[in-house]
Protein backbone atom coordinates (compact mmCIF):
# COMPACT_ATOMS: atom_id res chain seq x y z
CA UNK A 1 0.00 0.00 0.00
CA UNK A 2 1.20 3.30 -0.88
CA UNK A 3 0.34 6.33 0.74
CA UNK A 4 0.77 10.14 0.15
CA UNK A 5 0.27 12.89 2.03
CA UNK A 6 -0.16 16.43 0.72
CA UNK A 7 0.24 20.25 2.41
CA UNK A 8 1.37 23.21 2.52
CA UNK A 9 4.54 22.47 4.25
CA UNK A 10 5.77 20.10 7.01
CA UNK A 11 5.89 21.06 10.66
CA UNK A 12 5.55 20.07 14.23
CA UNK A 13 1.93 19.45 14.16
CA UNK A 14 2.39 16.69 11.19
CA UNK A 15 5.85 15.25 11.52
CA UNK A 16 5.28 12.88 14.55
CA UNK A 17 2.39 11.62 12.13
CA UNK A 18 4.26 11.50 9.27
CA UNK A 19 7.62 9.49 10.98
CA UNK A 20 4.33 7.06 12.24
CA UNK A 21 3.51 6.27 8.70
CA UNK A 22 7.27 6.15 7.47
CA UNK A 23 8.15 3.52 9.86
CA UNK A 24 5.10 1.12 9.03
CA UNK A 25 5.35 1.87 5.15
CA UNK A 26 8.95 3.19 4.32
CA UNK A 27 9.69 4.09 0.76
CA UNK A 28 5.85 3.66 -0.11
CA UNK A 29 5.20 6.72 2.09
CA UNK A 30 5.66 10.34 0.89
CA UNK A 31 4.95 13.85 2.23
CA UNK A 32 4.44 16.10 -0.91
CA UNK A 33 5.46 19.92 0.58
CA UNK A 34 3.79 22.32 -1.80
CA UNK A 35 5.21 25.96 -1.00
CA UNK A 36 8.23 26.99 1.71
CA UNK A 37 7.33 27.72 5.14
CA UNK A 38 5.97 31.34 5.53
CA UNK A 39 8.37 34.11 7.34
CA UNK A 40 5.52 34.27 10.08
CA UNK A 41 5.75 30.61 11.16
CA UNK A 42 9.46 30.57 11.20
CA UNK A 43 9.27 33.32 13.85
CA UNK A 44 6.85 31.80 15.74
CA UNK A 45 9.64 28.89 15.86
CA UNK A 46 7.76 26.58 13.56
CA UNK A 47 11.37 25.95 11.58
CA UNK A 48 11.71 22.60 9.96
CA UNK A 49 14.39 21.42 7.73
CA UNK A 50 12.31 19.57 5.19
CA UNK A 51 15.29 18.59 3.64
CA UNK A 52 16.22 15.71 7.31
CA UNK A 53 12.86 13.99 6.14
CA UNK A 54 13.88 10.78 3.84
CA UNK A 55 9.93 10.97 3.09
CA UNK A 56 9.69 14.60 1.76
CA UNK A 57 9.08 15.35 -1.66
CA UNK A 58 8.72 19.46 -3.09
CA UNK A 59 6.86 20.32 -5.55
CA UNK A 60 8.93 23.29 -6.44
CA UNK A 61 11.81 21.51 -7.09
CA UNK A 62 10.65 17.51 -8.18
CA UNK A 63 7.27 18.24 -9.67
CA UNK A 64 7.58 15.54 -12.22
CA UNK A 65 8.25 13.23 -9.41
CA UNK A 66 5.60 15.07 -6.90
CA UNK A 67 2.90 14.43 -9.59
CA UNK A 68 3.51 10.75 -10.27
CA UNK A 69 3.55 10.10 -6.31
CA UNK A 70 -0.01 11.92 -6.49
CA UNK A 71 -1.91 10.23 -9.23
CA UNK A 72 -0.83 6.97 -8.54
CA UNK A 73 -0.01 6.19 -4.79
CA UNK A 74 -3.04 3.83 -3.61
CA UNK A 75 -4.11 6.43 -1.04
CA UNK A 76 -3.51 10.34 -0.65
CA UNK A 77 -3.91 12.69 2.44
CA UNK A 78 -5.08 15.75 0.48
CA UNK A 79 -4.94 18.72 3.09
CA UNK A 80 -4.47 22.36 2.17
CA UNK A 81 -2.18 23.17 -1.01
CA UNK A 82 -1.78 25.24 -3.62
CA UNK A 83 -1.42 22.16 -6.18
CA UNK A 84 -3.24 22.98 -9.55
CA UNK A 85 -6.94 22.51 -9.33
CA UNK A 86 -7.08 20.40 -12.92
CA UNK A 87 -4.52 18.07 -11.16
CA UNK A 88 -6.53 17.38 -8.30
CA UNK A 89 -9.96 16.90 -10.48
CA UNK A 90 -7.66 14.68 -12.12
CA UNK A 91 -7.03 12.41 -8.67
CA UNK A 92 -10.78 12.44 -7.56
CA UNK A 93 -12.13 11.35 -10.53
CA UNK A 94 -9.58 8.88 -11.28
CA UNK A 95 -11.60 6.08 -8.77
CA UNK A 96 -8.24 5.79 -6.30
CA UNK A 97 -8.75 6.40 -2.83
CA UNK A 98 -8.22 10.04 -1.27
CA UNK A 99 -9.27 11.30 2.01
CA UNK A 100 -9.33 14.89 1.98
CA UNK A 101 -8.01 16.84 5.56
CA UNK A 102 -9.94 19.97 5.87
CA UNK A 103 -11.08 22.47 8.56
CA UNK A 104 -14.15 24.83 8.32
CA UNK A 105 -15.15 26.06 4.89
CA UNK A 106 -17.62 28.17 6.53
CA UNK A 107 -15.88 29.63 9.59
CA UNK A 108 -16.66 32.95 9.16
CA UNK A 109 -20.74 32.17 9.23
CA UNK A 110 -22.57 29.06 7.76
CA UNK A 111 -25.05 31.87 6.11
CA UNK A 112 -22.50 31.53 2.90
CA UNK A 113 -23.53 28.18 2.29
CA UNK A 114 -26.58 30.34 0.56
CA UNK A 115 -24.53 31.71 -1.54
CA UNK A 116 -25.52 30.79 -5.58
CA UNK A 117 -21.97 31.61 -6.73
CA UNK A 118 -20.13 29.83 -3.51
CA UNK A 119 -22.41 26.64 -4.15
CA UNK A 120 -21.31 26.37 -7.67
CA UNK A 121 -17.72 26.82 -6.50
CA UNK A 122 -18.40 24.15 -3.46
CA UNK A 123 -20.52 21.79 -6.10
CA UNK A 124 -17.10 21.69 -8.29
CA UNK A 125 -14.77 21.42 -5.71
CA UNK A 126 -16.40 18.71 -3.10
CA UNK A 127 -20.22 17.94 -4.20
CA UNK A 128 -19.67 16.31 -7.30
CA UNK A 129 -17.53 13.51 -5.90
CA UNK A 130 -20.46 12.35 -3.54
CA UNK A 131 -20.03 8.88 -5.01
CA UNK A 132 -16.43 8.84 -5.95
CA UNK A 133 -13.77 7.28 -3.01
CA UNK A 134 -13.17 10.52 -1.42
CA UNK A 135 -13.42 10.82 2.13
CA UNK A 136 -13.51 13.62 4.41
CA UNK A 137 -11.06 13.78 7.36
CA UNK A 138 -12.41 16.75 9.46
CA UNK A 139 -9.40 18.53 11.00
CA UNK A 140 -11.98 20.26 13.81
CA UNK A 141 -15.73 19.44 15.81
CA UNK A 142 -17.70 22.06 13.07
CA UNK A 143 -16.28 20.72 10.02
CA UNK A 144 -18.76 17.95 9.55
CA UNK A 145 -21.56 20.05 10.39
CA UNK A 146 -20.37 22.97 7.63
CA UNK A 147 -19.90 20.31 4.65
CA UNK A 148 -23.77 18.67 5.55
CA UNK A 149 -25.36 21.77 4.68
CA UNK A 150 -23.93 21.55 1.09
CA UNK A 151 -24.63 17.82 1.04
CA UNK A 152 -21.17 16.83 0.72
CA UNK A 153 -19.57 13.68 1.66
CA UNK A 154 -22.72 11.75 2.60
CA UNK A 155 -21.70 9.16 5.90
CA UNK A 156 -17.90 9.51 4.71
CA UNK A 157 -17.02 12.52 7.15
CA UNK A 158 -14.44 11.03 10.25
CA UNK A 159 -12.93 12.69 13.14
CA UNK A 160 -9.05 13.86 12.33
CA UNK A 161 -6.64 16.52 13.77
CA UNK A 162 -3.27 17.51 13.90
CA UNK A 163 -0.98 15.39 16.28
CA UNK A 164 1.73 16.88 18.02
CA UNK A 165 4.67 15.33 19.39
CA UNK A 166 3.35 12.96 22.30
CA UNK A 167 5.86 13.05 25.40
CA UNK A 168 5.39 10.63 27.95
CA UNK A 169 4.78 12.01 31.73
CA UNK A 170 5.17 10.07 35.56
CA UNK A 171 2.64 10.60 38.36
CA UNK A 172 5.73 12.32 40.27
CA UNK A 173 5.63 15.03 37.73
CA UNK A 174 2.22 15.83 39.19
CA UNK A 175 3.30 16.10 43.32
CA UNK A 176 2.98 19.38 44.49
CA UNK A 177 0.31 20.37 41.78
CA UNK A 178 -1.96 21.85 44.56
CA UNK A 179 0.80 23.80 46.49
CA UNK A 180 2.08 27.33 46.11
CA UNK A 181 0.82 30.26 43.92
CA UNK A 182 -1.35 28.75 40.94
CA UNK A 183 0.75 28.91 37.48
CA UNK A 184 -1.61 29.72 34.55
CA UNK A 185 0.11 30.20 30.84
CA UNK A 186 -1.42 31.86 27.75
CA UNK A 187 0.41 30.59 24.51
CA UNK A 188 -0.12 31.78 20.86
CA UNK A 189 -0.38 34.72 18.38
CA UNK A 190 -1.54 38.11 20.53
CA UNK A 191 -4.40 38.92 17.91
CA UNK A 192 -7.81 39.93 18.29
CA UNK A 193 -9.63 36.49 17.77
CA UNK A 194 -7.48 34.53 19.77
CA UNK A 195 -8.48 37.33 22.89
CA UNK A 196 -5.24 37.60 24.74
CA UNK A 197 -7.18 39.93 26.49
CA UNK A 198 -8.89 37.79 28.42
CA UNK A 199 -5.81 36.39 30.34
CA UNK A 200 -4.77 39.89 31.22
CA UNK A 201 -7.87 40.71 32.38
CA UNK A 202 -8.40 37.72 34.22
CA UNK A 203 -5.03 38.37 36.17
CA UNK A 204 -6.35 41.56 37.46
CA UNK A 205 -9.09 39.89 38.88
CA UNK A 206 -6.89 37.24 40.50
CA UNK A 207 -5.10 40.28 42.09
CA UNK A 208 -8.06 41.82 42.91
CA UNK A 209 -8.96 38.68 45.24
CA UNK A 210 -5.28 38.51 46.44
CA UNK A 211 -4.81 35.45 45.05
CA UNK A 212 -1.02 34.00 44.99
CA UNK A 213 -0.51 33.07 41.20
CA UNK A 214 1.74 34.00 38.13
CA UNK A 215 0.79 33.94 34.85
CA UNK A 216 3.03 33.56 31.75
CA UNK A 217 2.06 35.27 27.87
CA UNK A 218 4.18 33.49 25.60
CA UNK A 219 4.23 35.07 21.79
CA UNK A 220 3.93 37.79 19.75
CA UNK A 221 1.45 39.69 17.61
CA UNK A 222 0.15 42.92 17.56
CA UNK A 223 -1.89 43.06 20.68
CA UNK A 224 1.45 42.36 22.58
CA UNK A 225 2.96 45.99 23.37
CA UNK A 226 -0.73 47.23 24.08
CA UNK A 227 -1.08 44.60 26.58
CA UNK A 228 2.08 45.29 28.08
CA UNK A 229 1.05 48.93 28.61
CA UNK A 230 -1.83 47.47 30.46
CA UNK A 231 -0.37 45.33 32.39
CA UNK A 232 2.43 47.78 34.45
CA UNK A 233 -0.94 50.07 34.57
CA UNK A 234 -2.44 48.22 36.55
CA UNK A 235 0.67 47.19 38.44
CA UNK A 236 0.87 43.61 37.17
CA UNK A 237 4.33 43.28 36.03
CA UNK A 238 5.27 41.20 38.68
CA UNK A 239 3.15 38.48 38.35
CA UNK A 240 2.11 39.05 34.51
CA UNK A 241 5.66 37.66 32.39
CA UNK A 242 5.50 37.91 28.65
CA UNK A 243 7.57 35.94 26.98
CA UNK A 244 8.35 36.38 22.86
CA UNK A 245 7.90 33.55 20.60
CA UNK A 246 9.51 30.84 21.57
CA UNK A 247 9.92 27.41 19.73
CA UNK A 248 7.51 24.41 20.69
CA UNK A 249 10.19 22.84 22.58
CA UNK A 250 10.66 25.73 25.17
CA UNK A 251 6.72 26.63 24.77
CA UNK A 252 6.00 23.08 26.54
CA UNK A 253 8.56 23.69 28.40
CA UNK A 254 6.51 26.35 30.29
CA UNK A 255 3.28 24.13 29.69
CA UNK A 256 4.63 21.36 31.49
CA UNK A 257 6.07 24.03 34.72
CA UNK A 258 2.49 25.54 35.18
CA UNK A 259 -0.86 24.18 36.41
CA UNK A 260 -3.34 25.54 34.13
CA UNK A 261 -3.84 26.73 30.09
CA UNK A 262 -6.04 29.53 28.99
CA UNK A 263 -7.36 28.89 25.42
CA UNK A 264 -10.02 31.81 24.65
CA UNK A 265 -9.93 31.51 20.82
CA UNK A 266 -13.10 32.07 19.14
CA UNK A 267 -14.76 30.00 15.84
CA UNK A 268 -11.54 31.32 13.96
CA UNK A 269 -9.73 28.76 15.56
CA UNK A 270 -9.31 25.94 13.47
CA UNK A 271 -8.42 23.43 15.24
CA UNK A 272 -5.79 24.94 18.08
CA UNK A 273 -2.43 22.50 18.35
CA UNK A 274 -1.84 23.96 21.68
CA UNK A 275 -4.44 22.74 22.94
CA UNK A 276 -2.81 18.83 22.28
CA UNK A 277 -0.13 20.20 23.65
CA UNK A 278 -1.13 21.71 26.82
CA UNK A 279 -3.42 18.68 27.64
CA UNK A 280 0.11 16.44 27.14
CA UNK A 281 1.31 18.64 29.71
CA UNK A 282 -1.13 17.60 31.85
CA UNK A 283 -2.26 21.10 32.54
CA UNK A 284 -6.30 21.32 33.06
CA UNK A 285 -7.45 23.47 30.13
CA UNK A 286 -10.56 26.11 30.05
CA UNK A 287 -11.19 26.41 26.33
CA UNK A 288 -13.59 28.25 24.18
CA UNK A 289 -16.00 26.08 22.52
CA UNK A 290 -16.20 27.40 19.42
CA UNK A 291 -12.63 26.25 18.37
CA UNK A 292 -12.16 23.92 16.58
CA UNK A 293 -10.12 21.15 19.03
CA UNK A 294 -12.29 21.65 21.43
CA UNK A 295 -15.55 19.63 20.56
CA UNK A 296 -13.28 16.56 20.23
CA UNK A 297 -10.66 17.16 22.39
CA UNK A 298 -12.07 18.20 25.81
CA UNK A 299 -15.39 16.64 27.43
CA UNK A 300 -16.63 19.51 29.83
CA UNK A 301 -16.19 18.95 33.46
CA UNK A 302 -13.90 15.30 32.52
CA UNK A 303 -10.89 16.54 30.63
CA UNK A 304 -11.64 20.50 30.98
CA UNK A 305 -13.72 23.15 31.03
CA UNK A 306 -15.29 25.06 28.29
CA UNK A 307 -16.98 28.65 27.94
CA UNK A 308 -19.16 29.92 25.40
CA UNK A 309 -17.32 31.55 22.88
CA UNK A 310 -17.12 35.68 23.73
CA UNK A 311 -18.34 35.47 26.52
CA UNK A 312 -15.28 36.54 29.25
CA UNK A 313 -17.39 36.25 32.31
CA UNK A 314 -18.30 32.49 31.72
CA UNK A 315 -14.54 32.22 30.96
CA UNK A 316 -12.87 33.87 34.01
CA UNK A 317 -16.14 31.77 36.47
CA UNK A 318 -14.52 28.59 35.07
CA UNK A 319 -10.83 29.59 35.73
CA UNK A 320 -12.01 30.50 39.06
CA UNK A 321 -13.45 27.01 39.62
CA UNK A 322 -9.88 25.67 39.24
CA UNK A 323 -8.27 28.10 41.02
CA UNK A 324 -10.67 27.43 44.24
CA UNK A 325 -10.59 23.76 43.65
CA UNK A 326 -7.20 22.30 43.14
CA UNK A 327 -8.05 18.65 43.03
CA UNK A 328 -10.38 19.42 40.67
CA UNK A 329 -7.43 21.14 38.19
CA UNK A 330 -5.36 18.25 39.41
CA UNK A 331 -8.07 15.65 38.15
CA UNK A 332 -8.87 17.59 35.06
CA UNK A 333 -4.99 17.98 34.18
CA UNK A 334 -4.46 14.01 34.95
CA UNK A 335 -7.70 13.05 32.74
CA UNK A 336 -6.62 15.69 29.75
CA UNK A 337 -2.94 13.81 29.86
CA UNK A 338 -5.15 10.18 29.32
CA UNK A 339 -6.96 11.46 26.60
CA UNK A 340 -3.43 12.20 24.73
CA UNK A 341 -2.31 9.25 26.01
CA UNK A 342 -4.81 6.76 25.05
CA UNK A 343 -6.25 8.51 21.88
CA UNK A 344 -5.68 11.59 20.37
CA UNK A 345 -1.62 11.03 19.39
CA UNK A 346 0.44 10.18 16.12
CA UNK A 347 0.96 6.59 16.94
CA UNK A 348 -2.90 6.16 17.52
CA UNK A 349 -3.65 8.13 14.29
CA UNK A 350 -1.53 6.26 12.18
CA UNK A 351 -2.36 2.61 12.83
CA UNK A 352 -6.30 3.92 12.72
CA UNK A 353 -5.18 5.33 9.10
CA UNK A 354 -3.68 2.14 7.65
CA UNK A 355 -6.31 -0.26 9.19
CA UNK A 356 -8.98 2.55 7.69
CA UNK A 357 -7.45 2.44 4.52
CA UNK A 358 -6.48 -1.21 4.25
CA UNK A 359 -10.62 -1.73 4.40
CA UNK A 360 -10.88 0.66 2.00
CA UNK A 361 -8.72 -0.70 -0.79
CA UNK A 362 -9.59 -4.89 0.26
CA UNK A 363 -13.35 -4.42 0.58
CA UNK A 364 -14.17 -0.50 -1.20
CA UNK A 365 -16.13 0.34 2.26
CA UNK A 366 -15.10 3.20 5.08
CA UNK A 367 -15.34 1.31 8.58
CA UNK A 368 -15.18 4.19 11.04
CA UNK A 369 -13.54 3.55 14.66
CA UNK A 370 -15.68 3.39 17.26
CA UNK A 371 -15.81 6.20 20.36
CA UNK A 372 -14.66 9.40 19.84
CA UNK A 373 -10.71 9.34 18.77
CA UNK A 374 -9.37 9.65 15.23
CA UNK A 375 -11.58 7.89 12.11
CA UNK A 376 -14.40 7.77 14.35
CA UNK A 377 -17.41 8.88 12.98
CA UNK A 378 -17.80 12.69 12.58
CA UNK A 379 -20.81 14.16 13.88
CA UNK A 380 -22.85 17.36 12.80
CA UNK A 381 -22.00 19.77 15.58
CA UNK A 382 -23.92 23.05 14.72
CA UNK A 383 -21.76 26.27 15.59
CA UNK A 384 -23.77 28.18 17.85
CA UNK A 385 -24.92 32.13 15.90
CA UNK A 386 -22.23 33.85 17.88
CA UNK A 387 -19.73 31.74 16.85
CA UNK A 388 -19.17 29.17 19.32
CA UNK A 389 -20.58 25.89 19.44
CA UNK A 390 -23.30 23.60 20.97
CA UNK A 391 -22.00 20.66 22.36
CA UNK A 392 -24.93 18.16 21.79
CA UNK A 393 -24.24 16.68 18.11
CA UNK A 394 -26.78 16.25 15.95
CA UNK A 395 -26.40 12.70 14.32
CA UNK A 396 -29.05 12.19 11.86
CA UNK A 397 -26.58 13.56 9.34
CA UNK A 398 -28.42 11.85 6.40
CA UNK A 399 -26.21 13.84 3.87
Amino acid sequence: MTITFVSNFINHHQAPLCAQLYAALGEDFAFIETEPMTQERMALGWVQDAEMFAYCRFWEKERAVCEKLFLESDVVLLGWSRLPAKLIEKRLTSGKVTLRVTERIYKEGQWKALSPKGLKAKYKEHIRYRRKPVYLLCAGGFVASDFALIHAYPKKKFRWGYFPEFRKRTRTQWDGAGEGAIRLVFAGRMIDWKHPEYAIKLAKHLKERSVPFTLEMVGDGPLREPLEGWTKKNGLSGTVLFRKAVTPMETRGVMEESHIFLFPSNHLEGWGAVVNEAMNSALAVVASDGAGSVPFLIENGKSGLTFRSGKYADFERQVLRLVDDRTLCRTLGLNAYRVIETEWNAETAAKRLLSFCETLLKEGRAEAFPGTGPLSEAPVIRPRKSGGGRREPNRQDHT
